[in-house]
């Protein structure tokens, strides 16, 4: 290990690859295991270095101040909505925090899609009812969220898939970090629409001009279209073939 002026900011070197190194401020100390956060930055460059200091130095002072908020009392506690006020000086971990719990260890492997329904689900939470400590939700919350999807013209069937995913990162890191609290979203009424419309095929007649306008053009969207109209597949899987296959 050797510290040399040209390095960035919180950064050293060992066996030419570049490590990050900062030491945990003295009044957030008991939220860690370590008195100094090291970290691999996986590169042997100065300037990737440094750039990818910056961005966890960034995100480090992000998370502290959100720590030392939690820590404080609520400014304004006297005004907040019913359930709001519940367990004020909670230490358990935010929404957002779950969130990235869940993300990083449930995520290994999964699709784009995965992380993108998971964060939009979170979000509409948080539109809602704010970023809370997990045990500051109430189950009268969960229904103020139900009702909030509804409002936005989500069906039952996206509102629940919604609450399917809170739930999950919710029960999760519950599990996960051994934490003393319940699953306010778990108990809550979900409507079920029966009469909601079923997606009905595509006309063959409309399929036959389709196709033909496709022979017309003949390029390679048009070729797109044929297979996916032939085949019956989804978009994806017709972009991601093989002439081979």
């Amino acid at each position: 290990m050797r510290y040399t002026p040209k390095h960035a900011q919180h950064t050293y070197t060992r066996r030419d690859v570049y490590y990050f190194s900062r030491v945990i401020p003295s009044d957030l100390k008991h939220h860690y295991i370590k008195p100094r956060i090291i970290q691999s930055l996986k590169t042997k460059s100065a300037y990737k270095a440094a750039v990818a200091s910056k961005i966890l130095l960034a995100k480090l002072d992000d998370y502290w101040l959100g720590l030392r908020l939690k820590q404080d009392d609520v400014p304004t506690s006297h005004l907040l909505i019913n359930g709001a006020t519940v367990n004020l000086e909670s230490n358990l971990p935010t929404i957002d925090e779950a969130l990235e719990i869940y993300l990083t260890v449930k995520g290994t492997g999964k699709s784009d899609l995965f992380f993108t329904h998971t964060r939009r689900s979170i979000k509409y939470l948080k539109d809602c009812l704010g970023c809370r400590s997990l045990d500051q939700y109430t189950s009268a919350d969960a229904a103020k969220l139900r009702d909030g999807l509804v409002s936005r013209g989500l069906g039952s069937s996206s509102v629940q898939r919604n609450f399917s995913c809170i739930k999950a990162v919710v029960n999760f890191v519950i599990l996960e970090k051994g934490l003393d609290c319940s699953n306010p979203f778990s108990g809550v009424y979900l409507h079920s629409d029966n009469s909601s419309k079923k997606r009905r095929p595509i006309p063959l007649d409309s399929l036959k001009v389709l196709q033909q306008r496709c022979v017309l053009m003949d390029d390679d969207l048009r070729h797109l279209v044929s297979l996916i109209s032939d085949t019956g597949m989804r978009l994806s899987e017709a972009a991601g073939l093989m002439k081979s296959d």
